[in-house]
């Protein structure tokens, strides 16, 4: 942090930084925080504006979103126009996930599972976890900078730039393992085939062997090994049979999406 940063922090609402970096993050700041952020990723990222691509992503979101969000967020569900293999949330219930993975699916359950995972990283509220680590009593000055319009620019920058290396970090294999276990009951929950969260795991542990660089973004910020597909397997194994039976694997609804997207035209770049 500049020398210039740090004077303006301690010129700016003093009361409330402190306020704000003593308390838990709150479920309205949170929100507010990932809505700053989502504004920040339409700006650098090129999402997918198909209206129907983004009407089935959308309902295939809030399908497992109400199931699984006990404190009534408003969800976002996006698709981006990238060939990477990619999936990432952002704090308050923003979810993107990137054509290059749709693409590689073979089934709907695939794509619900990842979903569902990413889904759990924002219940579990893993990001806000890390940005309060990151940060420490820094905290205080993204939520100012988030909530109130007393920071300079510069602030405001290098503050959310902070928060958002720590929102963007690389999950632990504990908060992973918690995200798997979420996305495996939010699909059962909701009517889809769990088997799809290890089957898209193996899909890119194929794809990391033969194109790595297709998959480096997704294991950047997702580390997994093979254990983390017998534990997946393990884990679905342990819910009664009958709580299995009858769960969508895929739909023709689905193979029609996917076609669409496949059939985008080129990304920029």
């Amino acid at each position: 942090m500049t020398l210039r940063v740090a004077r303006a922090l301690r010129s700016v609402a003093p009361g409330l930084f402190v306020f704000a970096a003593a308390c838990a993050v709150s479920t309205q700041q949170e929100v507010e925080i990932g809505t700053n952020y989502a504004s920040q990723i339409s700006k650098e990222l090129p999402l997918v504006k198909d209206p129907e691509v983004t009407r089935y992503i959308t309902a295939l979101g809030d399908s497992l979103a109400k199931v699984a969000d006990q404190r009534n967020l408003d969800w976002h569900f996006f698709v981006v126009d990238s060939r990477e293999v990619n999936a990432f949330a952002v704090p308050g219930g923003y979810v993107y996930v990137n054509r290059g993975l749709i693409e590689r699916a073979t089934t709907l359950a695939q794509v619900a599972g990842v979903v569902g995972h990413e889904i759990g990283h924002v219940t579990r509220r893993h990001s806000i976890k890390q940005m309060q680590k990151a940060q420490g009593a820094n905290i205080g000055a993204t939520l100012l900078c988030t909530l109130t319009a007393a920071c300079s620019s510069d602030l405001a920058t290098t503050a959310l730039s902070i928060g958002a290396n720590a929102a963007f970090a690389k999950f632990s294999r504990s908060d992973e393992s918690e995200a798997d276990e979420e996305g495996v009951r939010y699909a059962i929950k909701a009517g889809y085939d769990p088997n799809g969260i290890p089957e898209m795991f193996e899909i890119l542990m194929n794809e990391r062997k033969t194109r790595p660089t297709d998959v480096d973004r997704f294991f950047a910020s997702h580390p997994m090994e093979e254990s983390r597909i017998a534990d997946t397997k393990r884990l679905i194994a342990s819910y009664p049979p009958a709580q299995l039976k009858g769960l969508t694997r895929d739909t023709p609804a689905f193979q029609a999406f996917k076609r669409r997207v496949v059939n985008l035209p080129a990304p920029a770049k």
